[in-house]
C-alpha cells in the first residue's frame, strides 16, 4: 500500500506561482514513476506532468510546458510541482499519482495510487 498526500494548493492571482507537494509513504520502490494530474469541474482528469524515480526524465503536457516544473526529493519521498505564470484555466483539483511499473504514462489508468487532491484556484 502506498499513501500519497498533496499540499500547497490555494488561491492565487493570474500570473502568480504556487508549489505543490506530494508526500509518499508506505511501500515504495525505486522504479516508481510519479505524476501530477488535474481535474476541473465538468472535465475529465487530465495529465499534467510525470517524473521518474531518478528525476532525469520529466515530461509535461503541452498546456503547462514552460510554466510548470516537476521535481522530486527521494530522501523526503516527496514530489513537487512548481507552477509559474498561472492562468485561470489552471484552476482545478490537482492529484498526485504513483505508477507501480516503469514508464511515464499520461493516462489516469496508467497509475495505481492517488492522493486526495489539493485545490488550486487562479483568479483573474
Amino acid at each position: 500500500q502506498v499513501q500519497l498526500v498533496e499540499s500547497g494548493g490555494g488561491l492565487v492571482q493570474a500570473g502568480g506561482s504556487l508549489r505543490l507537494s506530494c508526500a509518499a509513504s508506505g511501500r515504495t520502490f525505486s522504479n516508481m514513476p510519479m505524476a501530477w494530474f488535474r481535474q476541473a469541474p465538468g472535465k475529465e482528469r487530465e495529465f499534467v506532468s510525470a517524473i521518474t524515480w531518478s528525476g532525469g526524465s520529466p515530461y509535461y503536457a503541452d498546456s503547462v510546458k514552460g510554466r510548470f516544473f516537476i521535481s522530486r526529493d527521494n530522501v523526503k519521498n516527496t514530489v513537487y510541482l512548481q507552477m509559474n505564470s498561472l492562468k485561470p484555466e489552471d484552476t482545478a483539483v490537482y492529484y498526485c499519482a504513483v505508477r507501480l511499473r516503469s514508464g511515464l504514462g499520461t493516462n489516469p489508468n496508467d497509475y495505481d495510487y492517488w492522493g486526495q487532491g489539493t485545490q488550486v484556484t487562479v483568479s483573474s
